[in-house]
């Protein structure tokens, strides 16, 4: 409750409007508007557009959800464990954990190709607001997306054309007050080249995870290879390994997510009522059964490590939005700041058509969750229904296909779907019985969705039919299908291609029926808020987050907890300190080893008020001289409601230094030409 409290007296200071505007160091801020004249007041620190050019240029987006940084002029990159630990599981042998083990090469031949991942560096960044407002006008429903769509796609050929190397992408912003192309440089071959494992990475599990202090090396290397070679990065971040300082000014140039602070209230209690509720509930049981799963045998908690971390860091971030949206005092300082911005719609009413779709959403919300979303965590039904949807949607022009399968699109597509990776079919069956379970349960027995997902089966049967059955483990028959288009996938045995063709025009059917009454009706009205809003503040505001790049500052700070401080930082002689010898907190063996060459006054790990949310895994910490002193991990507890806000008394993410990655490097994991790249020796 402290932590609300305080992010609603910070949202109600002064007048409702003006608290709209970002306070302290609130603030997920675009490379072509960042407030640079409001850092110069506070920190002294000038951000041009030399700076900014360069930050942008060694910024790395991942596929998969996370943010990295080139720190060497040979494609080296810096990110998060937790960012490539499906690739480490992926890649380990027969006999071999890197998951657990961690990964490290003695030579460049033996970097390994992480499947299905690819990062993208942002090139330019392009209004074309006017072009895609213009698209549709009149129309509402699946109409109105469907021009929408067909825009975007081809501003998104045009402003790349045929070249391999580029992907473009139309982003809507400020909830559709602005759209931007952004044009980035792809790179479809990451190696994985460094990983200290999850014991070092992940020191004191579930129990620490968003909180501080913390002892966590989460910290990786991969390396981008063009032709297959080390790619050439001369615009790379500088290594900086020095002891930071309390108070120093620090960026964080990363890829948020996703946030949800410019939506309206109706939107936020449909979140709060029913789709957050339902989700934790998701989560926890399907957390249970993997728990129990791993419990099995060592090889079950091998399969069940990536997607158990997953689960467990999404319910409590759920969790925290809840607590956020739950707060009396919070929800009341985001409706009086409704309440002023409808003040100044001079009787328009854009929150009455939302208001009304919100209805829409909740009646349709489980059919789409359960029907159309499929299992959590299934491969297997993720290749069938993207190779369903993919031959279905290449029979059309690009610009009539559904998102997600024009043709800027398919590359990446295609490679998450025909890249090698290892299928574990009792984990696959786990999540196909939990979803089948979920779906009976919740739409009951006599729903027809339910009788036409399950028929006369029971999940348990089912599922082992659809797991066992299918072949589309093996990545030649994926390609085979792929190739071959609609033709080859409706001449397919596989049952699983069976199933998913079975239940496709019904997920299409749901999908339609949310854009006809939920998405396409509140489209125009949230743009009129949007011009509302620009009316009010201008762009002295920053956009919510969309898995774009973004930069923050702020400054290396702790804070007060319950009356107590809590520091920046934290030690190498900390981290012996709280070890255990049981897990969480079990020390890897190759840190009992290495204990007496530590220097135990080393900083492992930080505490700053940049502004991040989830996206921003392996965003890179910087300071005022664009060099990289970090790498951001995680939030702490009271940043779990950022979402919705920022609270400058009390949000600080949570970073990895440098400092303890180059001295680890050396003295726990031997890879002392690891660190004399990043040192450029």
């Amino acid at each position: 409750m402290i932590r609300h409290s305080l992010l609603a007296a910070v949202l109600l200071g002064g007048t409702a409007l003006s608290a709209s505007v970002a306070q302290a160091d609130e603030g997920m801020w675009t490379f072509d508007n960042f407030p640079a004249a409001k850092v110069k007041a506070a920190y002294g620190v000038t951000i041009d557009k030399p700076w900014l050019d360069h930050v942008q240029s060694a910024a790395v987006r991942l596929a998969g959800g996370c943010s990295a940084s080139v720190v060497s002029k040979e494609g080296l990159v810096l990110t998060n464990n937790h960012c490539i630990v499906d690739c480490a599981q992926n890649l380990s042998p027969a006999g071999k954990d890197y998951f657990q083990d961690g990964y490290s090469v003695a030579r460049r031949d033996e970097e390994k190709t992480c499947a299905g991942q690819q990062a993208e560096i942002l090139l330019s960044i392009t209004d074309v607001t006017a072009k895609v407002q213009a698209a549709g006008q009149g129309m509402t429903g699946s109409a109105l997306v469907k021009a929408r769509t067909a825009v975007t796609s081809g501003i998104e050929k045009e402003g790349c054309g045929d070249d391999k190397t580029l992907r473009c992408q139309v982003v809507r912003l400020y909830q559709g007050g602005q759209y931007k192309l952004y044009k980035y440089r792809k790179y479809s071959d990451v190696r994985l080249v460094f990983s200290p494992g999850v014991p070092a990475a992940f020191f004191g599990g579930d129990p620490d995870n968003f909180n501080f202090p913390r002892y966590d090396l989460d910290s990786a290397f991969v390396r981008l290879y063009e032709n297959g070679k080390p790619a050439m990065t001369p615009n790379h971040l500088v290594w900086n390994a020095a002891t930071p300082k309390d108070g120093d000014p620090v960026f964080v140039a990363g890829n948020p997510g996703g946030t949800d602070r410019q939506l309206t209230i109706a939107q936020l209690e449909t979140q709060r009522d029913l789709t957050i509720p339902v989700t934790m509930v998701m989560l926890a049981e399907l957390r249970g059964r993997l728990i129990r799963f791993g419990e099995e045998s060592p090889e079950h908690k091998k399969m069940a490590g990536d997607l158990l971390f997953g689960l467990e860091n999404s319910y409590k971030v759920y969790f925290g939005r809840l607590f956020a949206l739950n707060d009396k005092t919070f929800m009341d300082g985001l409706k009086a700041k409704e309440a002023d911005l409808r003040a100044h719609a001079k009787g328009a009413n854009p929150w009455a058509t939302i208001e009304t779709a919100q209805l829409a959403s909740r009646e349709l919300y489980l059919q789409n969750r359960l029907v159309e979303g499929g299992p959590m965590g299934s491969k297997l039904f993720g290749y069938a229904k993207t190779l369903v949807r993919a031959a279905e949607e290449r029979e059309k022009p690009s610009a009539e296909r559904l998102p997600g399968y024009s043709d800027s699109q398919l590359p990446l597509l295609a490679k998450q779907l025909l890249d090698a990776e290892p299928v574990e079919k009792p984990l696959e069956q786990l999540t196909f019985e939990f979803w089948l379970t979920k779906v009976r349960e919740l739409l009951t027995a006599d729903d027809p969705d339910t009788k036409l997902l399950l028929g006369k089966e029971s999940p348990e049967s089912l599922s082992a039919a659809l797991v066992e059955g299918t072949t589309l483990g093996d990545p030649a028959v994926r390609k085979a299908l792929f190739d071959g288009g609609l033709k080859a996938i409706q001449a397919s045995k596989d049952p699983l291609i069976q199933f998913a063709l079975r239940i496709d025009s019904r997920g299409r059917a749901i999908r339609k029926a949310v854009e006809d009454r939920v998405t396409g009706p509140s489209t125009a009205p949230t743009e009129e808020i949007a011009k509302l809003r620009f009316a009010a503040y201008g762009d002295s505001i920053y956009p919510d987050a969309t898995f774009t790049l973004r930069l923050s500052y702020g400054k290396i700070a702790g804070w007060n907890e319950r009356g107590r401080p809590v520091p920046s930082f934290t030690y190498f002689g900390g981290l012996y300190e709280r070890a255990t010898g049981q897990d969480p907190f079990k020390l890897d063996d190759r840190w009992v080893a290495a204990k007496g060459k530590l220097n135990p006054n080393t900083v492992f790990d930080i505490a700053t008020t940049n502004d991040i949310i989830g996206g921003n895994s392996g965003s890179p910490l910087i300071n005022a001289k664009g060099e990289v002193i970090g790498a951001v991990f995680d939030g702490n507890i009271h940043s779990l409601g950022g979402d919705y806000g920022y609270d400058p008394v009390l949000n600080r993410s949570v970073v990895v230094s440098t400092a303890a990655v180059s001295e680890a490097l050396v003295k726990v994991y031997g890879q002392k030409a690891l660190l004399d790249e990043l040192m450029a020796k």
